[in-house]
């Protein structure tokens, strides 16, 4: 069920947002079936846990507290989104999931990868990504594009020091180590078009080897 299961990672301005964009429009003039959608969000439960997260006014929120958090809207979007669309045969692209807890919370906040990762196997009961993109690029210049983007929400994560987002990309290069059969890294310090270009042929060919 999924085999068409995608999803996208990357610390903190990577541009992933932007990428999935492009790709929703080349999808549709490819004509395939498909959903996008995001974590946290993409339902209206996980929309309002989302706001409880990112909420800059929330500094005092506990790290545990914080992936409890997210692993319950994971569970929710999963049942209630993703699930149905992937037994529908849809192709789903997912704005962060798994991995991004991950490294935030098991790496970043210190609080563990198998305990982190316990917390969301209760939750997604197996259900992982047959692809994930990770948009790898420096902190200092992931974190200078969201200041440049007035458009762009600031989320409570974005105000985190620097030593915390390196620990971010370390997670995430960590997880591209143990989990080289599922994720691909992508250069996201290029131009738009350079990363659009090079994800469509990562996807493309995912595609055509779960045809």
């Amino acid at each position: 069920m999924t085999e068409k299961f995608i999803t996208f990672e990357g610390g903190e301005g990577a541009g992933k947002t932007s990428v999935i964009q492009e790709l929703s429009t080349y999808f549709d003039q490819k004509g395939y079936q498909f959903i996008t959608t995001r974590e946290p969000g993409g339902i209206d439960i996980a929309e309002n846990i989302r706001e409880i997260i990112l909420d800059t006014r929330n500094t005092a929120m506990d790290g545990r507290t914080e992936a409890l958090l997210y692993a319950a809207a994971r569970r929710q979007h999963l049942v209630e989104r993703v699930i149905p669309e992937l037994r529908a045969g849809k192709i789903v692209l997912c704005d962060r999931f798994l991995d991004s807890s991950l490294v935030y919370q098991g790496m970043a906040r210190g609080i563990g990868l198998e305990e982190v990762y316990a917390i969301n196997s209760f939750a997604i009961e197996n259900c992982m990504p047959k692809l994930t993109i990770y948009f790898d690029i420096e902190p200092e210049k992931g974190l200078a594009r969201i200041a440049n983007n007035t458009s762009r929400e600031i989320n409570r994560l974005d105000q985190e020091n620097i030593e915390f987002h390196y620990e971010v990309r370390e997670g995430y290069l960590k997880l591209l180590r143990m989990y080289p059969e599922r994720i691909v890294l992508v250069n996201a310090d290029k131009t738009l078009e350079e990363v659009v270009a090079e994800t469509k042929r990562i996807v493309e060919n995912f595609l055509e080897m779960n045809e």
